[in-house]
């Protein structure tokens, strides 16, 4: 069944294409990721759908009766409302019924109200419509529903937001990144949530898990040009680089064609006939195919970092609270060359703060912060960049620094810094305001590095940035040589670029997890659950208890051990059955050996360690 149906669209602002002729239709049950770089529209694309904007040419057409919620960046809530008014107000049929039959629960002796709202909720299957939007509340931590709108904070402001949306069902949600102000565990609820919900989505977002998992279909809209792919986002990048690989070949052709028709054009005779001037019509469709390029330049950078000395930064017993809230509690930990880090934690436990003590924003009530002399810190913060009306992009570059040294002696000048985050010549000189919340998040970045730091730290770098960026910021910190601390909620991003994780709790303690993110979910999923280990009420049996006890450090080490001895074991049984069944080419076997030798050693090595692990837990 179409729900929407979106027919040659087209939208500029000046002189700026955005784009044109976009058509796609929406139908029940879709789940659809839209995919493009900032600044290209995204953001317009949803507001054109909604009815919030409308395009230049080309029409929306939807479905009589279509229920649409969008969940925008900003939220246009009342603030004056409390959280509970906010809810109850949104038009909702069955929570209309669910404050009447609460208020006659207030109002016990008018006997005569209170059957009239029973029967309504039983007319309305009110009941466990009343346990979902509660649960749903919960989940977003929206508990206290007596709190104004005015005084929540902008994450806790879209939260409410998204819970809205959710509670009403409409038969489209529209949603513009709805991760963004989620913690990690409210992303994976909401992720659970989309999957066994038939719902239909029409989203922008960053966040390539949930694009893997939620998504049945992915639109993007590259070099001006709209692209649908049937599968979730593995499928997406597979053929994506099929497409690709279609146009150099095509453009390869173009090319080649457009030297020979030039070569036509300059020798033709004056006299024109009626096939020389088809001819001709071609030759100009032909140049502007040749003349096509792809504009994805993916940054290279090889910063010459300022030298580390052997003193980082050492965090000795520091303790930090906020009236009666405990953020950090005697924490200890002196930080090592080359220590890639992710902070993470629910919405509240102080990862902000954490990282503005350690770098001295904010005093510590207790402990010592040392940074060493040669530590030069390069901070991304989530407030931004000041940045004053009428400022030009590269004048706002040039004021962090005119260049940054590289590799080998060379230096890379401000407009070269923009030019390769996929700020071309002409958009340096456009004024700051112009330019979307993704891109102002880009150029952010751009003052972080011309500063040269050896040791970066981010602070939810991931937010507004579109997946290209992303791309190319992880293959870049990827290759960085310093220090590195990221706090972010996208579990795709922590699990490329860090190999360990500050977990913090609500209680102002962190656990140092020694591993990504993925190994961590991997280490709590296998732990008992809370109520698999308490004991029925009148058991009389006593549990049996470990003689020896392992450290949190090892306790989390032993889990991952068996974990990985298994991969090690399926990848050494793979390779072994390829050997016998000659299924290596020749020129591969040296390489297969090695690669099989280093495993067998890898083995070892982890069999030993979870042995001794063993031997300690029987003590």
């Amino acid at each position: 069944m179409n729900y929407l149906s979106v027919e040659n669209i087209a939208k500029s602002y000046g002189e700026r294409l955005l784009f044109k002729d976009i058509s796609f239709g929406i139908n029940k049950d879709q789940k659809i990721a839209f995919i493009a770089k900032n600044g290209t529209g995204k953001t317009s694309i949803l507001n054109i759908l909604v009815g919030k904007d409308s395009p230049d040419s080309g029409q929306v057409v939807s479905r009589k009766g279509l229920k649409i919620a969008y969940l925008a960046q900003e939220s246009n809530l009342n603030l004056k409302h409390t959280i509970e008014q906010a809810v109850f107000n949104s038009g909702n049929a069955t929570l209309k019924v669910i404050r009447q039959y609460e208020n006659a629960l207030n109002n016990p002796d008018d006997s005569e109200a209170y059957q009239k709202a029973f029967d309504l909720m039983e007319h309305h299957h009110a009941w466990d419509f009343e346990t979902q939007y509660k649960q749903i509340l919960s989940k977003l931590k929206l508990e206290d529903l007596t709190l104004k709108v005015g005084t929540l904070s902008g994450g806790q402001q879209k939260r409410l937001s998204l819970a809205i949306i959710l509670i009403n069902m409409p038969d489209l949600l529209i949603l513009d990144e709805p991760t963004n102000h989620l913690d990690l565990e409210m992303i994976e609820w909401l992720e659970n949530y989309f999957k066994k919900e038939k719902i239909t989505l029409f989203m922008v977002t960053h966040d390539r898990y949930f694009l893997e998992r939620v998504c049945n279909e992915i639109l993007e809209l590259d070099q001006g040009k709209l692209y649908s792919y049937k599968g979730n986002y593995s499928y997406y990048l597979q053929k994506k680089e099929t497409r690709i690989e279609i146009e150099q070949t095509s453009l390869g052709k173009a090319k080649s064609l457009f030297k020979k028709e030039l070569d036509w054009m300059r020798r033709q005779p004056k006299a024109r006939t009626t096939k020389s001037k088809s001819r001709i019509d071609d030759f100009y469709e032909i140049k502007e195919r040749a003349h096509q390029r792809r504009n994805d330049h993916k940054i290279q950078l090889e910063i010459n970092m300022a030298r580390l000395g052997s003193k980082i930064l050492e965090l000795h017993k520091i303790s930090k609270a906020f009236d009666k809230k405990i953020v950090l509690h005697k924490f200890d930990y002196v930080f090592k060359r080359g220590d890639r880090i992710g902070v993470i934690g629910k919405n509240g436990t102080g990862k902000s703060s954490f990282l503005n003590i350690i770098t001295n924003k904010l005093p510590v009530d207790s402990g010592k912060v040392v940074v060493g002399e040669t530590v030069k810190f390069g901070y991304y913060t989530q407030d931004g960049i000041t940045i004053n009306k009428g400022q030009k992009l590269i004048e706002v570059i040039k004021e962090y620094g005119e260049f940054i040294p590289l590799a080998k002696g060379r230096k890379i000048s401000a407009g070269q810094l923009l030019e390769r985050f996929l700020f071309d010549r002409k958009k340096q000189y456009d004024f700051v305001e112009k330019l979307s919340g993704g891109e102002l998040k880009r150029l952010y970045l751009c003052t972080v590095l011309i500063q040269n730091p050896n040791f970066i730290i981010l602070d939810e770098p991931t937010n507004d940035l579109d997946i290209v960026t992303l791309n190319v910021l992880e293959d870049f910190l990827c290759d960085f040589p310093g220090n590195l601390i990221v706090v972010s909620h996208d579990r795709y991003f922590m699990d490329k670029i860090v190999d360990q994780l500050f977990v913090l709790d609500n209680n102002g303690n962190i656990n140092n997890f020694p591993g990504n993110y993925s190994d961590y979910r991997i280490y709590e999923d296998s732990k008992p659950k809370e109520n698999s280990i308490k004991e029925k009420k009148g058991d009389t049996r006593v549990k049996p208890t470990l003689k020896g006890k392992l450290s949190f450090n090892e306790n989390r080490e032993f889990g991952q051990l068996e974990a990985a001895i298994s991969k090690l074991e399926n990848e050494k049984k793979i390779i072994e059955k390829a050997f016998e069944n000659n299924d290596i080419a020749t020129d591969k076997i040296t390489e297969v050996s090695k690669n099989l030798e280093e495993i067998i050693l890898t083995l070892e090595e982890k069999e030993e360690r979870w042995l001794a692990l063993s031997m300690k837990l029987e003590e």
